[in-house]
């Protein structure tokens, strides 16, 4: 493999599932709610609009509360959106920068509702990619087909050579993320442990990620 993407949330930084968690547990409500909701029709609800520009903040808080008033919730769609943004994983981002510096083609591949802010702790990691594709500048996200050959376009463009299907490795922590660029001919590798996702890594790439 000579090509690697990743995913953000719960790849790079811990996954919000848990922050999800804190806040039912807190309110109340039953716990895993907050991602039913997310993947209740999951092309066209509130969390996938959001996440393509296509709400804005005050629009997401809206749809996403009545989303939840029908399958008979009251949620705090603020309090969602505050914990959304998980603490970075050293051991990943070390994991990159090994990469990086072996010559390896890199890609960060995330959904998010707002592009990402230079001068943020997450934004900073921009300057380790070749190639950055965020759903809410596209206007596509995962799993949605579209995104996957975009991202292999822009990263074969950023290094300067065509970089095909079976090169690359992809990282992410939701199974449907993972099966449109595995159909592709990708090696996709599922993050539950980041250790177990690190080995992984390691093996496919032959990159020292310790």
């Amino acid at each position: 493999m000579t090509a690697v993407v990743l995913d953000l949330g719960g790849v790079i930084s811990t996954s919000p599932l848990a922050a999800f968690g804190d806040y039912e547990r807190s309110a109340g409500l039953p716990l895993g709610l907050v991602a039913r909701l997310n993947t209740t029709n999951p092309h066209t609800n509130a969390w996938a609009r959001f996440e393509r520009s296509e709400l804005d903040r005050a629009g997401f808080v809206e749809v996403f509360e009545a989303e939840a008033r029908a399958a008979g919730y009251d949620v705090d769609a603020t309090r969602v959106l505050a914990a959304l943004h998980g603490a970075l994983r050293p051991e990943v981002v070390h994991a990159i920068r090994a990469l990086r510096t072996a010559g390896v083609p890199l890609a960060l591949l995330t959904n998010n509702a707002a592009p990402m802010d230079p001068a943020s702790e997450h934004g900073s990691l921009v300057e380790l990619f070749d190639v950055v594709v965020e759903s809410s500048v596209e206007g596509v996200r995962k799993p949605e087909p579209a995104i996957y050959p975009l991202t292999l376009e822009r990263l074969s463009a950023a290094v300067g050579r065509t970089i095909d299907h079976a090169e690359v490795v992809y990282l992410d922590d939701l199974g449907p993320n993972l099966k449109p660029a595995r159909e592709l001919g990708w090696h996709t590798v599922k993050v539950v442990d980041p250790a177990d996702a690190l080995a992984e890594l390691a093996r496919v790439t032959g990159v020292d990620l310790s």
